[in-house]
C-alpha cells in the first residue's frame, strides 16, 4: 500500500519512475523516507516546503538517535535532497534546504566475488538450444566475461559488435565509450545467440521502435531487453542452481575483476575493462585478490602454518 504524500512528493516520485527509470524497490524506499519526513514535519509544526537546513538536520539526527544505520540514513538524505532539488527546478520553492546537508560517510565495502567454480557452474547450467536459452547464456557470458554493467550489456546495439578485432564497444556512465576484449566462450555464446536458432527466431513481424531492431538482446515480445529484464534473467538462473541469494549482475562484474587480478592481470587493465574513472575503485579488488592468494597459500603449502613448527 502506498504511503500518502504531498502533491510535490508524488510528482517527484513519478518523475523518477518515468524520466529516470528508477526501480520499484528504489521508489518504495524513497516513498517511505519522504513519508517519514513529512509526518515528522507535521508533528513538529513545520511546513515541508518552508523547511530549513536546521529542520532537515534535526530530522536526520532524530533518525540516527532512533537507531537508523548509516546506509539507511544516507538513502534518506539522498531522497530528501532529490525531492528538494526537484521542487526548486519546478519553481515550488526558491532555495534548497539540503544543499549544505552532508550524507553520513559509509565504509567502503569490499565487492562481493563468487568462487570461480560456482560462476562456471552457473554459466554451464544454461545449456538448452531454445532462443531464450541461447540469449540467456550469451547474456551471462558477457556479464562475467567482460565485467560490464547490466545496463551496458542490455544497451548494446548490433553495430557495437562489428569488427573482427575481438573487441566489444561499450557505453558506460556518462555515455563514455570504451573497448572491452571479448573472450572465446563469450564470443561463442554471442555467435550462437545471433545465429539462425537464436535472435532471428524472436524477431517480431514488425518492430515497435527502431532501437529495438538495433538491440543485441531482445525480449520475447521483440523489444529491447530492459535492465530489469536482464536482472530477472540472472536471478532466474541463479535460483535454479541454488545461488539465488548471492548472484546478481553486480556480483558477476565483481567476480570478473577479482578473478582477473587473482590470475595476474595488471590493475590498470582491470580499471580500463571495467570502466572505472578512478584507480581507487579498482584497488578495492586487490584486497580480494590478496585474500585469495593468502588462503590458497595456507591451504597448499606444507610449511604455511604454525602447526608445522617444531
Amino acid at each position: 500500500m502506498n504511503l500518502p504524500l504531498s502533491n510535490g512528493a508524488e510528482e517527484y516520485l513519478s518523475w523518477l519512475a518515468v524520466e529516470k527509470g528508477r526501480s520499484r524497490n528504489t521508489l518504495t524506499a524513497y516513498r517511505r523516507d519522504i513519508a517519514t519526513w513529512e509526518q515528522w514535519a507535521e508533528v513538529s509544526g513545520i511546513e515541508p516546503t518552508r523547511a530549513t537546513a536546521e529542520d532537515v538536520e534535526r530530522h536526520l539526527s532524530e533518525l540516527r538517535s532512533a537507531g537508523r544505520n548509516p546506509a539507511s540514513l544516507a538513502r534518506a538524505t539522498t531522497a530528501l535532497r532529490g525531492l528538494f532539488r526537484f521542487l526548486v527546478s519546478e519553481g515550488v520553492i526558491v532555495a534548497d534546504p539540503t544543499s549544505d546537508v552532508r550524507s553520513p560517510r559509509l565504509p567502503r565495502r569490499l565487492p562481493k566475488a563468487l568462487d570461480e567454480k560456482l560462476v562456471i557452474g552457473l554459466l554451464d547450467s544454461v545449456s538448452g538450444d531454445s532462443p531464450t536459452d541461447l540469449r540467456d547464456r550469451a547474456l551471462l557470458e558477457l556479464l562475467y566475461g567482460t565485467g560490464a554493467r547490466i545496463s551496458e550489456v542490455v544497451g548494446l546495439s548490433l553495430i557495437d559488435l562489428q569488427g573482427d578485432d575481438g573487441l566489444l564497444r561499450v557505453f558506460g556512465k556518462g555515455a563514455k565509450e570504451r573497448l572491452v576484449p571479448l573472450g572465446g566462450p563469450a564470443r561463442f555464446a554471442l555467435d550462437r545467440w545471433l545465429g539462425p536458432s537464436g535472435r532471428p527466431r524472436m524477431v517480431p513481424n514488425r518492430w515497435a521502435r527502431r532501437s529495438d531492431a538495433e538491440a543485441v538482446f531482445i525480449n520475447t515480445r521483440g523489444g529491447r531487453l530492459s535492465r530489469q529484464g536482464g536482472w530477472a534473467i540472472v536471478t532466474h538462473h541463479a535460483e535454479r542452481v541454488g545461488l539465488g541469494d548471492v548472484i546478481s549482475p553486480h556480483v558477476l562484474r565483481h567476480s570478473c575483476a577479482s578473478h582477473m587480478l587473482a590470475h595476474g592481470a595488471d590493475i590498470r587493465v582491470v580499471q580500463e575493462v571495467l570502466g572505472h574513472v578512478s584507480i581507487a575503485t579498482t584497488q578495492l579488488y586487490t584486497k580480494l585478490s590478496q585474500d585469495h592468494l593468502r588462503a590458497s597459500y595456507l591451504r597448499a603449502h606444507p610449511r604455511a602454518t604454525a602447526s608445522q613448527l617444531k
